[in-house]
């Protein structure tokens, strides 16, 4: 998280060779608890390179089956080891490669600006 000097208000924010230590750390930690992990990526800011003070980590998972709905899973991933903020989306292999298969913006996103770390 952002550190604040104690006699300035200048917020240092981890770099992105920092926070994708982290990130692959946390994949690690994550692939020894789930047993369904079959991926583990990152978007948006930190893969394009234009982060900056605030910026989020954007999260993709891709597991082999899950039993959760979609918009429940991400609460079963603890990301407080992570430096920064994240946003985490969870998403089976068939449901993945649906969004790959739909042609649109944000399959074109998910396909050319992930960086996949596991």
């Amino acid at each position: 998280m952002p550190v604040r000097s104690l006699h300035s208000s200048v917020l240092k924010w981890p770099d992105k060779a920092t926070v994708t230590r982290a990130l692959e750390s946390w994949a690690a930690a994550m692939s020894r608890q789930h047993p369904e992990l079959l991926r583990v990526g990152y978007y948006g800011s930190y893969a394009r390179g234009d982060w900056g003070v605030g910026s989020d980590l954007d999260i993709v998972v891709i597991v082999s089956r899950a039993v959760s709905p979609f918009l429940e899973r991400p609460s079963a991933w603890d990301r407080s080891s992570l430096p920064v903020p994240t946003d985490i989306r969870v998403y089976t292999d068939g449901e993945w490669a649906d969004i790959v298969a739909r042609g649109d913006r944000f399959s074109h996103v998910m396909q050319t600006e992930v960086d996949w770390i596991l």
